[in-house]
């Protein structure tokens, strides 16, 4: 990746939106798009317009970046995000998050829906991300000439997620009583789903949900020194004992379910 086709996409956005600079970027996740209602849109961007930038070829993904303000605080939200397993490179994948933060963002807001792998979880629960385990990803973002104008060579990856944003995430979700686990998010490429004997050793390892994102876009944003709030829908559970066929219907029901929770403590924690 260069930075110059970084600044290009910057310039470009900036010239469509008047110079609108976002203090927040969030990225939205399978079956979580209606987050976007409760923005107070001041510019819609398509991803294809965009120079550089990745379209999105999944289905419940609708391409757009939104400017605008949500709980007082002027935002930039993907709705719709990029995976590894649509064929794009981890540095394609990343590459919004690098193109928010010369917006001007100074915190990173991530969703995902994943499977649960924690037995005490339920679907529809939330699980705000405490930490996460890349090991699994075949590349990293971050592979080749590090772009010494956005971070250093060896980020420090010991507190990934922002345990201030985490504290104040969980204690907003006590308080309006929404079933929200701290939990460990695995990724992994997909895109087929995980197989039992898969699902046990992640398990094993201390994963308590496995999804197909969020972790490159993370990994990038510490990397640029970027705070970070992570937070899962369980659209499925994923326990090798009582596994059944997962079916994409039933997984977007579930992040429909539990999407105004979701939406109730991402727009609390802006204000």
């Amino acid at each position: 990746m260069e930075f110059s086709h970084i600044q290009e996409a910057v310039d470009f956005l900036k010239n469509q939106t008047q110079d609108f600079q976002p203090q927040v970027g969030i990225i939205l996740g399978t079956g979580l798009g209606s987050l976007v209602d409760d923005i107070t849109i001041q510019a819609s961007i398509s991803y294809e317009t965009i120079p550089h930038f990745p379209v999105s070829t999944v289905e419940s993904h609708k391409g757009k970046l939104l400017f605008g303000t949500l709980s007082g605080k002027k935002v930039v939200c993907m709705q719709g995000r990029f995976h590894y397993y649509e064929g794009y490179s981890m540095q394609q994948v990343s590459f919004p998050v690098r193109v928010m933060k010369l917006l001007g963002i100074e915190q990173l807001i991530v969703s995902n829906a994943a499977g649960g792998l924690n037995p005490a979880y339920q679907t529809s629960d939330l699980m705000l991300i405490q930490d996460h385990i890349s090991l699994f990803l075949p590349e990293n973002p971050l592979r080749g000439t590090n772009l010494h104008e956005l971070g250093d060579r060896f980020p420090d990856m010991s507190e990934v997620y922002d345990a201030s944003m985490l504290e104040k995430a969980a204690q907003i979700a006590e308080l309006h009583q929404i079933r929200a686990h701290k939990g460990v998010y695995v990724s992994v490429t997909g895109p087929q789903l995980e197989t039992r004997s898969e699902y046990r050793l992640l398990r094993q390892l201390g994963a308590d949900a496995v999804g197909m994102s969020t972790v490159p876009e993370v990994i990038v944003a510490r990397h640029m020194n970027l705070p970070v709030f992570g937070i899962s829908v369980i659209t499925d559970m994923c326990i090798p004992e009582t596994l059944e066929k997962a079916e994409l219907s039933k997984i977007l029901a579930a992040a429909y379910q539990a999407e105004p929770l979701m939406t109730l403590i991402i727009k609390e924690l802006l204000k």
